[in-house]
């Protein structure tokens, strides 16, 4: 099981002809990723080849989901650009839109989420800002390292790339049934929640790793729903435990305000909902291989 994204998920890659999505298409075929298309509308009707894999391109998304019954979109477009790819997604109605562009202004992020809801929420939005999603030896949408970890029971949702890829690392031996990296901006699609209520109601999931950082109150409110609706084990770390205030950590939402957004007081939120939250992630790890070996 996995959430979200599966062996069977039919992929195409909005902005696969440019440079970055040529060399991340290349590493998502190389991890089995079935990507099914390409979009670019200045293209369309050529094919890529991708290591002897020829990848069509199609104009619009709708095309390639007629073309190919793709059901999952990850998009490498420039920030200028991506509202309106974006848009274009939610249009076509794919079930789940991959945002991997950095950089994006805060108000198009606002709006695509709007227009999404809009639309009546049929498109799941991960992102901006993110490093994508993957499920182990099944299929690996962005820009994760495909080579960092194995198949198994873990569940994690990050809001750090960096962070996402250090915790699949240290706990490699174990595995992941699925990891989501939801993006550090000030205006995110799917959150902390949704993928805790996914890993939550998948029976291969045992245990979950959620990793917040500095800015804003998605960690509390995470902490909220944990108390009220997760009977899973669930280990925590915040990134940002010596920023002082008005520092920015890396991420647009990463800022701290006065004692609003503070890693202690999401610590202290989340051990009051029963999570165990590591200093470092190396400890959080820890933890976690202490609760799957009890």
């Amino acid at each position: 099981m996995a959430i979200w994204l599966n062996k069977d998920s039919k992929v195409i890659v909005q902005g696969m002809t440019g440079a970055t999505g040529m060399k991340h298409t290349k590493l998502m075929l190389g991890d089995g990723t079935n990507v099914v298309g390409g979009v670019n509308p200045r293209k369309a009707g050529q094919t890529v080849d991708f290591d002897g894999t020829e990848v069509p391109v199609f104009g619009t998304v709708k095309e390639a989901i007629e073309a190919t019954g793709a059901n999952v979109s990850v998009i490498f477009v420039p920030e200028k650009f991506t509202k309106d790819a974006v848009v274009e997604a939610i249009d076509a109605e794919i079930p789940l839109a991959v945002v991997i562009t950095e950089g994006i202004a805060v108000h198009d992020t606002a709006a695509f989420w709007s227009y999404a809801g809009k639309k009546g929420n049929k498109t799941r939005i991960i992102g901006p800002n993110c490093p994508g999603i993957i499920t182990p030896g099944q299929s690996n949408v962005g820009i994760i390292p495909g080579d960092i970890t194995k198949p198994g029971r873990i569940g994690l949702v990050s809001k750090s790339g960096t962070l996402t890829y250090q915790m699949m690392y240290e706990l490699r031996d174990i595995g992941f049934s699925t990891a989501v990296g939801i993006g550090g901006d000030p205006i995110i699609g799917t959150t902390h929640i949704d993928a805790l209520a996914a890993f939550q109601d998948d029976p291969d999931t045992d245990l979950i790793v959620m990793i917040g950082e500095i800015g804003g109150d998605a960690e509390e409110r995470a902490a909220a729903f944990i108390k009220e609706n997760v009977t899973k084990p669930v280990v925590g770390y915040v990134a940002g435990f010596t920023a002082p205030e008005g520092k920015t950590m890396g991420h647009a939402g990463a800022i701290v305000s006065g004692s609003s957004g503070t890693a202690q007081a999401k610590k202290e939120a989340l051990e009051a909902a029963g999570v165990k939250v590591g200093k470092t992630p190396t400890e959080t790890a820890k933890l976690a291989r202490e609760i799957l070996s009890a």
